[in-house]
């Protein structure tokens, strides 16, 4: 079976590398230019292809001359998008004797369009998963092939989430290629009136609403944290970036701070025992008050400078007697 891929990220690697060790012939591989202004943590497909011989193009604008006819000269029984970030159009989708494949971050018809693994954190998700799917003209609307699902753990940022994907993506891809490469392609419709489409996502929407509830903050927090450009806020005119934070309970704080304010628990505190006073210590933590619960500071950087637990109240300093803004 003939495979022309279109790879991006981990994910078009290990799409790549699944495609070949399940016998596909890939005659050439599209992928991306890097972005010099993007973190790329990830891994680059066009190393891995080159390293293996095979022929990889990195157009800006892959469906303008002469990208389509060279994937059609190609003669492809196939195409596979993996983790592409471009809209394929009907001159390329057109190419293949049977169809175009897409594996998408969700299971869908939930979570169609940009950024799902963010996404479904940001709204507090309990479960996503990986869906291949047959591409239309419609951002992921095709006819669902495979599916494989993901649980989502409250503790799970996006990177950990991330990974728990890329190993759902492996199991669906061992378990549906060999059919595929004899040329069964289960189908079935993929149901888009009953799922939700969201866009793509800007360092801007990481801004903190401190008026939210402090399980929603702690999601767009998880929901973002590096290598993502991480949720922030405001702290004396400096922006504050909060890269690990944890939603507790205002019990025991009866006069809890208002959303964005401080206050500082633990530290030295005297305590009775034997009929004696005795100086106990406990962690010192910093909290933020918020539309409801509080939200514990756990990483922040600030001032060009990083801080974990503790050190956080000796960082924020002076300012700890105010506030986010």
């Amino acid at each position: 079976m003939r495979a022309v891929a279109f790879a991006y990220h981990n994910m078009g690697v290990l799409g790549v590398r699944a495609l070949l060790s399940h016998g596909f012939d890939v005659p050439m591989v599209f992928s991306h230019a890097d972005d010099p202004n993007e973190n790329c943590w990830f891994g680059s497909v066009a190393d891995f292809c080159r390293e293996r011989g095979i022929p990889v193009h990195v157009p800006a604008k892959v469906n303008d001359p002469p990208w389509p006819e060279t994937v059609r000269a190609a003669a492809p029984d196939l195409l596979f998008s993996f983790y592409y970030r471009s809209m394929l159009g009907k001159e390329i989708l057109s190419a293949p004797r049977l169809c175009g494949l897409n594996l998408h971050g969700s299971l869908l018809p939930k979570y169609r369009g940009r950024a799902p693994v963010n996404w479904v954190l940001v709204n507090g998700e309990t479960e996503t998963g990986v869906t291949l799917h047959v591409m239309t003209g419609k951002p992921d609307a095709g006819d669902i092939v495979a599916q494989e699902a993901v649980p989502i753990a409250f503790e799970d940022t996006v990177l950990t989430l991330y990974g728990k994907m890329e190993e759902a993506a492996e199991r669906l891809l061992a378990g549906i290629l060999p059919g595929i490469a004899a040329g069964e392609i289960p189908r079935r419709r993929n149901e888009i009136e009953k799922g939700s489409y969201y866009g793509g996502r800007k360092p801007e929407d990481g801004r903190i609403d401190w008026t939210r509830p402090a399980v929603e903050i702690y999601n767009l927090v998880r929901a973002v944290t590096r290598p993502y450009p991480g949720a922030f806020s405001q702290l004396r005119g400096e922006t504050c970036f909060l890269w690990r934070a944890k939603p507790v309970s205002p019990e025991g704080y009866p006069d809890a701070p208002a959303p964005g304010k401080f206050v500082v628990a633990g530290g030295p505190s005297l305590r009775t025992a034997g009929g004696c006073l005795t100086t106990v210590r406990t962690p010192v933590r910093v909290l933020v008050g918020t539309g409801s619960g509080l939200l514990q500071l756990e990483e922040v950087e600030w001032n060009g400078k990083t801080a974990k637990g503790e050190a956080i109240a000796s960082l924020f300093g002076k300012a700890i007697t105010g506030g986010f803004a």
